[in-house]
């Protein structure tokens, strides 16, 4: 098994960053709209436009649940657009981040900036002004019904689903999975561990009790500490920058999906809400020699035959393929 290491250019994986624009897909937004068009021609064309993407998309279900019938496994591969139907933040950009933060949004600190080891040793109250905010906000939240759903359609399965998820506010355990079927390649917000890693212990958050001044994005009560040395804790998570995360726990998750794996001829692969911003979700998925089934509103380019891209929000997706299933939900 290779380590994971923390290195502030490379994700868990051990793979380098890339841009927003990493494997150089065109736009596939429609040019129908083009200046021949007659514009008394342009109601009719619509309409035939939108009967042409509703019947792709049943078919795209109806493709994607034949995939999983002769399956012997899910392997959900979950990205930020997965908690987005929960109501959840995805941080697209540096406007996106600011309206969820405005205090940070008046500063001038952009996400990159606040997620690092740096905030925590420059600015400990504010850095767990925004994670303790995230942990509150984690807590509080409901998983949405695709949660659930995805898991009754696993369960029709013989080896049912293994996760694999980028996302660290611990929703898929939350909804009633198994946590020694998850991986969360970026850590997890509900542990700790020193901010100085002078012990490899990882610890759960569970004793943090957040009092967050929201306009100032400020932790007012005692920040949390580490038991060995007494300094900082910060979360468990992969930062920017961070040559300091402790990956053992993933590593034991990492482990554990090897070993499902190893019993597995036949999978699919289903890729929920995950971009190409920070790519760790997609090149995991890209990476499998099983079918993928991509489940992206703006991003569902597929490049095999076999795979299939469904051009919807992750909620919409996982109903139309348990509808497609015969699945009720």
């Amino acid at each position: 098994m290779r380590r994971l290491e923390a290195h502030p250019h490379r994700d868990p994986l051990g793979t380098p960053r890339v841009s927003a624009s990493f494997d150089g897909t065109p736009s596939t937004r429609s040019t129908v709209w083009g200046s021949l068009a007659p514009r008394s021609k342009m109601h009719t064309i619509a309409k035939r436009a939108m009967s042409s993407t509703a019947f792709d998309l049943d078919h795209a279900y109806t493709r994607a649940a034949a995939l999983i019938t002769r399956a012997q496994g899910l392997i959900i591969a979950a990205g930020a657009g997965m908690g987005v139907d929960s109501g959840l933040p995805d941080f697209r950009g540096p406007q996106g981040f600011w309206s969820e933060y405005p205090a940070l949004g008046r500063a001038g600190i952009r996400f990159e900036a606040i997620a690092s080891p740096d905030a925590f040793r420059s600015d400990p109250e504010l850095a767990w002004g925004f994670y303790g905010h995230r942990l509150k906000l984690y807590r509080e939240t409901p998983p949405h019904a695709g949660f659930v759903i995805l898991q009754q359609i696993a369960r029709q399965l013989p080896r049912q689903s293994f996760v694999f998820t980028s996302n660290i506010d611990g929703q898929f355990q939350k909804s009633g999975y198994d946590d020694a079927h998850v991986l969360e390649c970026h850590g997890s917000i509900h542990y700790l561990q020193c901010l100085e890693n002078c012990t490899d212990s990882i610890l759960p958050s569970t004793a943090v009790e957040p009092i967050i001044d929201a306009n100032r994005c400020r932790m007012l009560n005692a920040l949390p500490q580490c038991p060995s040395c007494l300094g900082l804790a910060r979360p468990n998570v992969l930062m920017f920058g961070d040559w300091e995360w402790n990956a053992a726990r993933t590593e034991a998750q990492e482990s554990r999906l090897d070993a499902w794996l190893s019993g597995i001829e036949q999978a699919v692969v289903i890729e929920i809400g995950a971009g190409t911003a920070i790519a760790t979700v997609r090149r995991f998925a890209e990476a499998r020699r099983f079918a993928l089934v991509r489940i992206n509103p703006r991003e569902p380019r597929v490049h095999r035959t076999q795979d299939v891209g469904i051009p919807v929000g992750a909620r919409e997706g996982i109903e139309g393929i348990a509808r497609a299933l015969g699945i009720p939900h």
